[in-house]
């Protein structure tokens, strides 16, 4: 099949840590990945965000990323992006023109919007991945949230319009049906796992002889890094080793790094708490497996691909019941849930694990058990290729049938 993928803010090819750059960057690249060696041909779409980007990269076999010129071509948060939708839209529908796909798969809702218009001038079959909901979004960050005001009646149009929604877990569907998406119009296909790098053998990063936390990810508020931060003080002798943010040297300049600093000063823990920025990709593995406990607390979260990783090193987990952590993480058989934004309840949660390590150990080996069994990246595409195949032969719908262009 000849298969689009949009990601207008999440380049498969920009490293992994920064304000924009997580869990989406990830799923589109190995996705990608995993369709390209299953001999599709995939075109992945996203915008050109610095000057000397070519026009086109080959990413890996059967694969290709190509920069869409749509606003300034410096980066721009993902909440900015919407004035440059249409402009997207345009190329896609000028680049559809030349080469027709058998499907479009819009990741975020902005890129739903682009593929939309374009699809308005060259019908196409589009799928969407929210990633995230605005409304949920709104339910927990309230006034902090700068989506764009209208970001809710978008999605809701977008899932009508659309011939498949495709949720990255059972909760989303939840929300998605609170919106009026009939069941038949949704479909689960969770995030996936490189297994081939994820793995309980090889080798270990660095560390002392402290229990050792690890939070690695985004360290934006509803991230939940500060919860960790808080719980260490009930948990004597640990260290945090956070992954994520900008590159080492550029931590000083951070806000999310600063504000993280702050809290664990007023907590007395700075010297127990390291930020080491963002982590090469090849070394993340390595880090997992160096980690007595991953901790991942979001407030809330659409898939959480850090547990599965984890998971898939042989590393027990403790996450925030929310969200992808309710699908992926068995309660005291692979990790442990708390509740969100609760540092009491985690901090006891850690000193039970870190006290427990023939319990830690027997959590580590039945993660990795089910990682390798529903999470691995060829599974996965399998997965979302059924469903390209089945809305690749169903009637395209007219213009006149969709929302239209959302300003």
């Amino acid at each position: 099949m000849k298969i689009d993928m949009i990601s207008e803010h999440a380049s498969p090819l920009a490293p992994i840590g920064g304000v924009d750059a997580g869990g989406q960057n990830v799923h589109v690249a190995e996705l990608a990945r995993a369709l390209g060696r299953r001999g599709h041909d995939v075109v992945v779409h996203t915008r050109r965000d610095a000057p000397d980007l070519p026009d086109r990269v080959v990413a890996a076999p059967g694969v290709t990323v190509e920069h869409v010129p749509a606003g300034p071509a410096r980066p721009v948060p993902k909440d900015d992006l919407l004035p440059y939708m249409p402009a997207f839209g345009d190329h896609l529908a000028r680049r559809w023109a030349r080469r027709r796909p058998d499907v479009a798969h819009a990741h975020f809702w902005l890129s739903g919007l682009a593929a939309r218009h374009g699809a308005a001038v060259e019908p196409v079959p589009l799928l969407q991945t929210f990633h995230a909901l605005g409304h949920v979004k709104r339910k927990y960050q309230g006034a902090k949230d700068t989506s764009p005001p209208l970001r809710t009646r978008a999605e809701a149009e977008l899932a009508g319009d659309v011939a498949m929604v495709i949720a990255t877990c059972s909760d989303e569907v939840g929300e998605l049906r609170a919106m009026g998406l009939s069941a038949e119009r949704a479909a689960v296909v969770p995030c996936g796992v490189d297994l081939g790098r994820f793995t309980p053998r090889g080798p270990r990063a660095r560390r002392g002889a402290r229990p050792r936390l690890l939070s690695i990810g985004r360290l934006v508020e509803r991230k939940g890094v500060q919860t960790v931060i808080r719980a260490l003080r009930e948990v004597p002798d640990a260290e945090l080793i956070v992954a994520g943010g900008p590159p080492g040297e550029q931590a000083h300049a951070d806000p999310d790094v600063a504000r993280l600093r702050t809290i664990a000063q007023r907590c007395g823990v700075a010297d127990r708490v390291r930020f080491l920025g963002q982590v090469p990709r090849s070394e993340v593995p390595a880090l997992f497996r160096s980690a007595d406990l991953v901790v991942s607390v979001p407030w809330y979260e659409p898939f959480g691909i850090v547990p599965v990783e984890a998971m898939a090193c042989g590393t027990p987990v403790v996450v925030s019941a929310v969200g992808g952590h309710l699908d992926t993480v068995v309660e005291g058989e692979t990790g442990c849930f708390v509740p969100a934004r609760c540092s009491d309840a985690l901090a006891a949660r850690l000193r039970e694990l870190l006290a427990a390590p023939a319990a830690r150990a027997e959590m580590g080996r039945a993660g990795a058990r089910r990682a390798r069994a529903g999470y691995g990246w060829d599974w996965i595409a399998e997965q979302t290729e059924a469903l390209y195949q089945e809305v690749a032969v169903r009637p395209l719908p007219g213009p006149a049938e969709l929302s239209g262009a959302v300003t």
